[in-house]
C-alpha cells in the first residue's frame, strides 16, 4: 500500500462516519481511528520498505447545534417531589388502576403513588387541589429525593 493509498483511505474514513478502519496485508497493517475529531493513523510497516509521513488530518467542520424544541411554560403548575428515595409505582398491585391518571382532579390527600423503600411501600398523598397536567416519573422505576414526579394545575 503507498502512501496516496493511505490518504485515499483517511479521507474516505473521515467521510464516511466509521470509527475506526483496520487493514492487513502479507507483512503490512494499518488502523486507522477516529473520534468525532481529527483521523488518527498507526501503521507498522516493515523494515525492508522506507518509512512514510503521516498524511495531515482532514479538517473538522464545525456545523451550528440543531435548534432546541420549544419548551412549554410550566411555571404555572405545582410540582409534586418525591419525599424519598425508592421504587415509584402508580397502582397498588399490577392487577389494580393506576392511582392517578393525567386529566384527574386531585385534592389534599388523594394517594397519588406509592415509594418503595426498604420493602416498605409508602404512599404519597397530595398535599396541593388541581388537576395533573403531567407524570414525570415511569411506573416501577427508580426515584431520588426530591425528585419531581408530577405537574399539578392548581384549580
Amino acid at each position: 500500500m503507498d502512501i496516496k493509498q493511505i490518504q485515499d483511505l483517511i479521507r474516505f474514513v473521515a467521510k464516511s462516519g466509521v470509527n475506526e478502519v483496520s487493514i492487513e496485508q502479507n507483512d503490512f497493517k494499518i488502523t486507522i481511528k477516529t473520534n468525532q475529531s481529527p483521523t488518527f493513523v498507526n501503521a507498522n510497516v516493515p523494515a525492508a520498505q522506507p518509512a512514510f509521513e503521516q498524511a495531515p488530518p482532514p479538517p473538522v467542520i464545525q456545523t451550528p447545534a440543531p435548534a432546541a424544541a420549544p419548551v412549554a411554560d410550566t411555571s404555572h403548575y405545582i410540582t409534586v417531589k418525591s419525599p424519598m428515595i425508592g421504587t415509584f409505582y402508580r397502582s397498588a398491585t399490577p392487577e389494580k388502576p393506576m392511582l392517578v391518571n393525567v386529566g384527574d382532579e386531585i385534592k389534599p390527600g388523594t394517594v397519588l403513588c406509592i415509594i418503595e423503600a426498604m420493602k416498605l411501600f409508602n404512599e404519597i398523598e397530595s398535599e396541593v387541589s388541581g388537576r395533573i397536567v403531567k407524570i414525570l416519573a415511569d411506573n416501577a422505576s427508580p426515584v431520588e429525593y426530591d425528585q419531581p414526579l408530577f405537574l399539578v394545575e392548581p384549580i
